[in-house]
């Protein structure tokens, strides 16, 4: 196809870029696994406001330790897991560990209010969502609470929703239990050793061309839409 340009002149409309260097044709896991093994000692993470600094082999062990948790909890490659919540480790560790596992992280807005939340996890249907407590300005877990039927069955329980009908799970990023929540850093331990196993088989199986990640556009034109993103469009 040409273009003619204001004197007429015909140009290509279609402009290549450099290809001497070959795209990564791997997957996340592949990656951490080979930045573990080449630096493991240099940070990887570091959280000025947390206090955190995480090295490759210290994210490396964490993610497969999340991952291994989340399966622990039923969930399954393919599976939708939201993440809702302010920059902070945890979520680098979520997003590492869906990828690593072969499931799809779906980022929520931290700003969403209530009925924005609701129509995301539906919309893709949220089969899990990892969050935080609160923000200065918002208070997630009321908010949560509000399209929930029942979270009181006891630390970790069964959910209950009819708004919200294909979640099953809240992880709670904090140190403080909240009834109907898991713990973050429980899940991050919980994972055994058949759940390692599991991970091992699942990583085996992963596609860099795989879906790991939605991204919701702004919805300033209609209602926001769901851009999906592979192992492949994130690592290049």
């Amino acid at each position: 196809m040409t273009l003619q340009d204001t004197t007429g002149t015909a140009k290509l409309s279609h402009v290549s870029g450099e290809t001497e260097t070959p795209l990564y044709e791997g997957t996340i896991a592949d990656a951490l696994k080979r930045a573990a093994q080449q630096w493991p000692d240099r940070e990887a993470i570091v959280s000025c406001h947390q206090g955190v600094r995480l090295s490759y082999t210290q994210l490396l062990q964490q993610a497969n330790e999340f991952a291994a948790g989340l399966l622990g909890l039923g969930l399954a490659p393919g599976d939708r897991v939201g993440i809702w919540s302010p920059n902070c480790v945890e979520w680098a560790i979520t997003q590492y560990a869906t990828a690593m596992a072969g499931m799809v992280l779906v980022n929520i807005n931290p700003d969403y209010r209530t009925g924005e939340l609701e129509y995301a996890l539906n919309k893709v249907g949220c089969k899990a969502l990892v969050m935080a407590t609160r923000t200065r300005h918002s208070d997630y877990v009321g908010m949560i609470g509000e399209l929930m039927d029942d979270t009181d069955e006891g630390r970790g329980g069964p959910l209950k929703s009819t708004k919200l009908p294909a979640l099953e799970s809240l992880v709670l990023i904090g140190a403080e239990p909240v009834s109907g929540f898991h713990l973050f850093s429980d899940v991050l331990s919980a994972g055994r050793n058949d759940d390692l196993q599991k991970l091992e088989h699942i990583q085996a199986k992963l596609n860099c061309n795989d879906a790991i990640n939605i991204q919701f556009t702004s919805g300033t034109t209609g209602a926001p839409k769901g851009a999906t993103l592979t192992h492949r469009n994130i690592l290049n």
